[in-house]
């Protein structure tokens, strides 16, 4: 027991936070929840680089200590302390405002499960704590938009929730266990592996925004918080990323799962950006954005088992996700929802305009950005993987990413007429976008510091 409660140590200290932030609130001391937040945060990833080069199980197998679950809090831990000061900046005052600091803890905790869970029922577990706290989030701001968008997703949540436990029921079928370790059981048989792969697909592609669960994602999005919607984009998005790489790394490739992850990444790449297109509400326009992105992790997916690089790959452009995309809606707090908001704001504001552009380039993946280095990890463990056209078809949206995000470029530098906004940026919100500038930036030409 005091062995694996050693291993949990990151985990148990946010865990121990979030119950101590609960308190506090109940207190109405914010700012107080808040400090408690970013410290717990602080310290659970320092601790994480004691057990970072382990490679075990705790529990009788039901939760990983390994490279992936490793790097996982390293990435989501700090992005959560992120998603604090951007959600500081814009819910400052309001009531209930340390709830949200509670629960965006409780969420990444939820998310922890996710990315380290090796068993059926910690999946499950990581589902529902993760979906409960999204579902009270998106309707913080108690108006029709967010209630309307509340209720999608916890109707579109409980269903993807139910028919995933009832496919995983197969599996504990066919094996006689619940460990992922016992999946090399379904060799041989086909109809029950390919019933829990449609669960698992149907389970996580809800949680990742994977094309055709992908629904609730727009409407959620732009019924919260900004500072939210960049919350869900990264966080719950990258934790269903990693659950995918626990789980099928353990099923048998001759269930002829690889083909199938590459048809869904297709699909979420191509109409993630044709959506996109035609958004003039720049939050909508993210939210398509990173239904793509999603798609671009399957890349690495499909290469589990047979590229070395698709561990390392998933890690890269998952750290270089959370700084890009958290940017970018970083940027969309200061100057609007609309596409109309950004017309001349690069000219008003010229130095978080630059910023806004380097987040976009590297949401395409333009060298040397650090987005460009997660992609090109990713296209090459595809390619490894014998799924070469797979990865043109990832070059080709690439080029339509361009034209996506170029129309927020365009507009920033547009010449229009009007007094400057020259309202002074929050703390918060000014750290943020400086530290992820600076990781977006910098991380471009030090990625060989991650995994590989």
């Amino acid at each position: 027991m005091g062995r694996d409660l050693f291993f949990l140590i990151p985990e148990l200290t946010l865990a121990v936070t979030a119950m101590v932030m609960l308190v506090a609130e109940m207190l109405r001391l914010p700012r107080l929840v808040l400090t408690l937040g970013l410290v717990g945060l602080t310290t659970a990833t320092l601790l994480t680089l004691s057990v970072l080069d382990a490679n075990t199980t705790v529990f009788g197998g039901t939760y990983r200590i390994d490279m992936l679950s490793g790097w996982a809090k390293l990435i989501l831990l700090p992005g959560t302390a992120l998603a604090l000061l951007l959600a500081r900046a814009e819910l400052a005052g309001q009531d209930r405002e340390g709830s949200v600091y509670s629960l965006l803890c409780l969420i990444t905790l939820g998310a922890l499960m996710l990315a380290g869970s090796g068993d059926m029922m910690l999946l499950v577990l990581g589902v529902v704590l993760t979906g409960l706290g999204s579902f009270a989030l998106v309707t913080f701001p108690r108006d029709d938009a967010a209630t309307e968008a509340g209720m999608k997703y916890l109707v579109f949540g409980s269903v993807a929730g139910a028919v995933m436990i009832y496919g995983l029921s197969f599996w504990f079928g066919g094996t006689g266990s619940t460990l992922y370790s016992e999946l090399g059981q379904l060799e041989g048989r086909p109809l029950i592996a390919a019933a829990g792969l449609v669960a698992v697909i149907v389970g996580l592609g809800y949680k990742a925004a994977l094309v055709p669960f992908h629904f609730w994602a727009p409407d959620a999005y732009d019924g919260a918080p900004v500072s939210i919607a960049a919350y869900l984009s990264v966080i719950t998005k990258i934790a269903a990323i990693f659950a995918f790489a626990q789980v099928l790394r353990d099923l048998p490739v001759s269930t002829g799962w690889p083909l199938a992850i590459a048809l869904v990444a297709a699909a979420t790449m191509t109409l993630g950006y044709v959506t996109a297109l035609v958004q003039t509400n720049v939050v909508r326009l993210l939210a398509f954005s990173s239904i793509a992105q999603a798609g671009y992790f399957l890349l690495g997916i499909v290469a589990l088992g047979v590229s070395p690089l698709a561990l390392p790959a998933i890690i890269v452009f998952g750290a270089a996700y959370v700084a890009m995309n958290l940017g970018a809606f970083a940027v969309v707090m200061i100057a609007g929802r609309s596409l109309d908001d950004f017309a001349g704001f690069g000219r008003r504001r010229p130095v978080i305009g630059l910023a806004m552009v380097v987040f976009l380039l590297s949401l395409t993946g333009i060298p040397p950005l650090f987005g460009f280095v997660g992609k090109l990890y990713l296209f090459g463990a595809a390619i490894d993987a014998g799924f070469l056209w797979l990865v043109v078809i990832a070059i080709l949206n690439s080029v339509l990413a361009l034209g996506v995000y170029l129309r927020i470029i365009v507009a920033m530098y547009s010449r229009v007429e009007g007094q400057a906004n020259t309202a002074p940026i929050s703390r918060p919100l000014a750290v943020a976008i400086a530290i992820t500038v600076i990781v977006t930036l910098a991380m471009g030409g030090f990625a060989g510091i991650l995994p590989s």
